[in-house]
């Protein structure tokens, strides 16, 4: 498939849902159209952690609607990723079946982390180049619905990252019910926020920043409603933002029609982002911020170009798993080999698998990445470590599916008819499980000649009679790996092949 050069990225926030559709020219991403529709998510979230169906209505609602200017594109340029409210919703699962429907496009939710990772990658690309030289570092905040992510990054690269569970939908409606507002409850909402930023302080103060940058909705409207109030010439001030919460209490209330540069779609989620904010420039020691037109958006977008042109950040993170990890790498190496040669000899009619043969080539590299724990039940701490380890570049749903496919990559097939697999992902573990078997003497032998089909049904495996003769302890492993399959409902057969028949192969 040719590389695209339109990409779009659909970001499903707390407050509002985005679409950027961009196109690339030497390198840069330059805005084509934008979508911008306010559906407060995370204002649906029930006491009991649930999206309510009203909520969910207008989201699906609004999803057609970007879907509508998505179609035609590719599915590999387009990404759409859930933040807060998806990744705390307990019935965010059954929500993103429809609206992934809706969309026409699979949606990711993506950990804390891997939001303030790609809010940074956004913002920098937003900065002037001048910003990218020397040591400059600088630090990022951005206030979402339902997160606030805190960043120090020099030029493109991260080196802090962290996600508060706060934002400007979730204190609103948490210290400022029915929009009241006081001197005690603004006081109530900063304190809370201190508490959530007091953590991570010391690290992000010890580490310094030349500059402080807000990006997202909050911080743009703050900086709106300061400069139409001569609070702020540019930017966001400490000064401004306690002059703002003078009036605020003063109003009683965020009233548009009292407060200059408010707009009414913003005023319901403003007290507690300038809660926060407040409690930022307290807690970082910061007087003054200037704020940034880049957002998660546009760093999904650059990421986007980025795996397109073989800079693709999980690719960097794998390869950092596996030195941190300490894991082998000549048998990683022998077992993606053969995984993926057994992988695309079952896919041989079929095209277009790129994405699941990374997957295999992934879980491949990092199966053995739990023997730093210990060795025995290793994939079982394999599967741990992919499950909640911080892995930038991944979607919380991409660590999940590898986690699984490591976890069934050794040992009974039963435990697994629970977790999750779907279709495709039976493939996978296979091709792993053999290629993972029929290599445990960790050695450079040279692989037999085998030979393998599958389909929904199960598997066979062919293998030369003499290297079933010679590898007895494989050979019985295979035997046992019959009946595995057989507790899952599917079939695996191994069958001999002659001299005569391996001689005629390779001819």
């Amino acid at each position: 498939m040719p590389r695209p050069d339109l990409f779009a990225a659909v970001d499903l926030g707390s407050n509002s849902f985005h679409l950027q559709v961009g196109r690339v020219v030497d390198g840069q991403i330059y805005p084509l159209d934008t979508l911008r529709e306010m559906v407060r998510l995370g204002a649906g979230l029930t006491a009991e952690k649930r999206i309510d169906r009203a909520t969910q209505a207008r989201a699906l609602e609004a999803l057609e609607r970007i879907g509508e200017r998505l179609r035609g594109l590719p599915r590999g340029a387009v990404r759409a990723v859930g933040t807060n409210t998806l990744r705390v919703a307990k019935n965010a699962p059954q929500f993103l079946r429809e609206a992934r429907a809706a969309l026409g496009f699979p949606i990711e939710v993506i950990a804390g982390r891997e939001e303030a990772r790609l809010i940074y990658l956004g913002v920098a690309h937003s900065l002037p180049v001048a910003a990218h030289v020397r040591d400059h570092k600088r630090l990022v905040v951005d206030i979402g619905g339902g997160s606030t992510e805190l960043i120090i990054g020099r030029g493109l690269d991260p080196l802090l990252t962290e996600s508060l569970y706060m934002g400007c939908v979730s204190y609103s409606l948490a210290y400022f019910p029915e929009g009241r507002i006081d001197k005690a409850r603004i006081k109530k909402a900063e304190l809370a926020a201190r508490q959530e930023l007091a953590g991570m302080v010391r690290e992000y103060r010890a580490a310094g920043w030349e500059e402080a940058v807000g990006s997202s909705g909050t911080a743009r409207a703050l900086e709106a409603i300061l400069h139409e109030n001569g609070y702020a010439e540019e930017g966001i001030t400490r000064d401004g933002l306690d002059r703002l919460r003078s009036q605020l209490i003063k109003h009683e209330r965020a009233d548009p029609d009292r407060i200059a540069g408010l707009r009414k779609e913003r005023a319901q989620v403003l007290p507690g982002g300038l809660a926060i904010m407040l409690a930022v420039f307290s807690e970082l020691s910061i007087e003054r911020m200037a704020v940034s037109e880049g957002a998660l958006r546009h760093g999904v977008l650059y990421d986007l170009l980025g795996r397109v042109q073989h800079r693709d950040m999980r690719e960097a993170t794998v390869t950092q798993f596996m030195r941190r990890y300490h894991v082998d790498t000549a048998q990683a190496e022998r077992v993606r080999s053969l995984a993926l040669k057994i992988f695309d000899s079952i896919n041989a009619e079929q095209r277009e698998l790129d994405a699941e043969r990374l997957v295999l080539d992934w879980a491949a590299r990092l199966a053995e990445s739990g023997l730093s724990v210990a060795h025995a039940q290793y994939h079982k701490h394999s599967a741990y470590i992919l499950s909640n380890a911080d892995m930038p570049g991944f979607s919380r749903m991409e660590q999940q599916r590898l986690a699984r496919i490591v976890l069934a990559h050794r040992g009974k097939l039963g435990k697994m008819q629970d977790e999750g697999l779907e279709g495709s992902d039976w493939t996978l573990v296979f091709a792993l499980r053999i290629a993972a078997l029929v290599l445990r003497n960790r050695t450079d032998a040279r692989f037999p000649l085998l030979r393998v089909a599958g389909d929904a049904t199960g598997y066979a495996l062919d293998l030369p009679q003499t290297w079933l003769e010679e590898n007895p302890l494989a050979a019985a492993a295979l035997e046992t790996e019959t009946e595995y399959w057989k507790a899952v409902g599917m079939r695996f057969a191994v069958n001999s092949l002659s001299e005569k028949k391996v001689a005629q192969l390779r001819g």
